[in-house]
């Protein structure tokens, strides 16, 4: 079973099985569950993504908005959304605006990424890198943790 948390009302929902999860819809607003892209989340949106997704992993950029190297990663980011999904769900958490959530990660440097499955980090690393290479580390860091 795949379940996700909708990015428009924060609803969980199963993705039906044996189809494609990127065409799935909310069951509550009928919004889409998978967009393609990362999607913005506050520290109690962030929680709520890591205990209602089941299934696939969560990759969260911490970042904030003076950061240039943060700046630069994003379309490498939403570029490696495309690819990830319907995998691996692409969040992204404006560290000026949530500290707590971001201390509560121990984030140190950023734009900084944590991969996360069943509510637990698995793997984390940071510093800007290209969409292939989000990807690569990624998938390899999956391939490597315990399911």
């Amino acid at each position: 079973m795949t379940q996700f948390v909708c990015p428009a009302c924060g609803a969980v929902n199963r993705a039906p099985e044996g189809r494609d999860a990127r065409q799935a819809k909310c069951g509550k607003c009928h919004g889409p569950l998978l967009t393609g892209a990362p999607v913005e989340v506050t520290g109690a949106q962030l929680q709520a993504h890591r205990n209602g997704t089941k299934g696939a992993a969560l990759l969260l950029d911490v970042w904030a908005p003076w950061c240039g190297p943060c700046r630069s990663m994003a379309p490498q980011f939403a570029a490696a959304a495309k690819d990830l999904e319907p995998d691996v769900r692409l969040l992204k958490l404006n560290s000026d605006a949530e500290p707590a959530a971001a201390g509560a990660l121990g984030v140190s440097g950023i734009p900084a990424l944590f991969l996360i499955r069943d509510g637990k980090v698995i793997a984390q690393t940071a510093g800007a890198m290209p969409a292939s290479q989000i990807v690569g580390w990624t998938r390899q860091a999956l391939a490597k943790a315990p399911a």
